[in-house]
């Protein structure tokens, strides 16, 4: 595929991805819990992360992160735990609070997803299943893992 191909195809997938944030975005509008915070809290839900990793997959400063992480912190939901390979350094991980505030909210979210995905038809569904394991390549930073890829 030629640079110019590719250039195109990067900005269809990069509009298709800003309005996907919209989408769960409008999901979160009537919880408890901002995207951003679910956002991390799905984040760390498999590996707990230091918060200059989550603060770099977020796409926001530093002191946002940190911000972030004493609010969940405070209402219970994340601890920071000492990291085994840096004694200076601390993960943030779940609480068991914060897993079942996170599962509400991800059960939230797969609701209101559902319903978008009943307006396709039965191609148009199969075209979108075939083409998740392409979005997880592209999407996941190196060393993630999916939560789910091929549930049926």
């Amino acid at each position: 595929m030629p640079p110019s191909d590719l250039t195109a195809l990067a900005s269809r997938y990069r509009e298709g991805l800003r309005h996907a944030v919209y989408l769960v975005r409008s999901m979160d509008a009537e919880g408890e819990y901002s995207t951003a915070q679910v956002s991390m809290m799905n984040m760390i839900s498999a590996n707990p992360l230091r918060v200059g990793d989550i603060a770099r997959r977020l796409g926001i400063r530093l002191p946002s992160a940190t911000e972030m992480v004493i609010k969940l912190q405070r209402a219970g939901l994340v601890e920071r735990l000492p990291d085994a390979t840096d004694a200076r350094a601390v993960l943030v991980s779940l609480t068991g609070r914060g897993q079942a505030v996170l599962a509400e909210a991800n059960v939230r979210r797969n609701e209101h997803l559902a319903e978008q995905l009943g307006q396709l038809d039965d191609d148009e569904r199969a075209v979108l299943e075939a083409a998740i394991p392409v979005m997880l390549k592209l999407n996941l930073s190196p060393g993630d893992e999916p939560a789910i890829i091929h549930a049926k």
